[in-house]
């Protein structure tokens, strides 16, 4: 017995409804994995405004202290893989201690800042988780000066907010190991690594 018209409309209904449940359940799907992707990835804005650089330098009579100043940064991290990419620039021209002899020798002589005018962090990875609220962890990654780079890993306390974040991060560098001059004389001498702290602060944005 042939089935009637009203019966193979009625399958006919029925296999497309299925169908279409299956596509939505399928796009769905897609949806919630990229939506999952996305909720892996943070991107960090740096905000020049509310970032400092001091630099501590050493010598037998008193401490040298000074600043730099932040000329950008941004920074995208994959909590999934622990990757972390971008860059932060410091205008080494920007740097100044209160005493202009002293400056110019440290731009003249040891920094050539002319000749180098950015020092670049470049991060590649990450050691540590960044939920909200605070956390240790600890940034991988190499930094240009003086014309050439060299791996460096930094400790950092940060502090996420839904929108916003804080850090401070204090590191050595070696910069007479790195190549660049010892300000030394025979009557001043100078540690031959100088301490920094940096104080930064950014938005959060989309990936």
């Amino acid at each position: 017995m042939k089935p009637s018209s009203r019966s193979l409309l009625q399958r006919a209904s029925l296999l497309l409804i299925l169908l279409c449940v299956l596509v939505g359940g399928l796009c769905l799907g897609q949806h919630s994995d990229q939506n999952k992707d996305s909720d892996k990835q943070l991107a960090l804005q740096f905000d020049p405004q509310h970032t400092s650089i001091t630099f501590t330098l050493a010598d037998v009579l008193h401490t040298v202290r000074g600043t730099f100043r932040t000329e950008r940064g941004s920074l995208n991290f994959d909590s999934a893989s622990g990757s972390l990419t971008g860059e932060i620039v410091v205008d080494a021209r920007s740097g100044q201690s209160g005493n202009s002899i002293r400056d110019r020798k440290m731009h003249r002589e040891i920094l050539e800042s002319e000749k180098y005018p950015e020092i670049t962090f470049r991060p590649d990875r990450i050691d540590g988780t960044l939920p909200l609220g605070k956390s240790s962890l600890r940034l991988h990654g190499a930094v240009s000066i003086h014309g050439a780079d060299h791996e460096l890993t930094i400790p950092a306390q940060v502090e996420m907010f839904s929108d916003h974040w804080s850090a401070a991060l204090h590191f050595s560098i070696p910069y007479v190991k790195w190549g660049m001059k010892n300000p030394s004389t025979l009557f001043l001498r100078v540690s031959e690594s100088v301490d920094i702290d940096v104080n930064a602060a950014g938005t959060i944005s989309p990936p």
